[in-house]
């Protein structure tokens, strides 16, 4: 009997984690591997807002919005 490990499963996961990891220790907030994925946890509510900046900033990105048309 052979155990299958779904291996883009726990890439993800260990990514997320270190990518959560990094955000906390930069921004200098509470690191805890169990709020990981957490949506009652305020650290991961932050993250989340905090990757969704980044999403936003990227997609406009070369859209120059304060300019005036004449």
């Amino acid at each position: 009997m052979a155990i299958e490990f779904n291996r883009e499963a726990y890439t993800k996961v260990f990514n997320d984690l270190d990518k959560f990891r990094d955000y906390c220790r930069f921004e200098g907030k509470p690191f805890n591997e169990a709020d990981l994925y957490k949506k009652d946890a305020w650290v991961w509510q932050a993250y989340q807002k905090y990757q969704n900046y980044l999403r936003a900033k990227a997609r406009n990105a070369g859209r120059n919005i304060n300019t005036r048309r004449n």
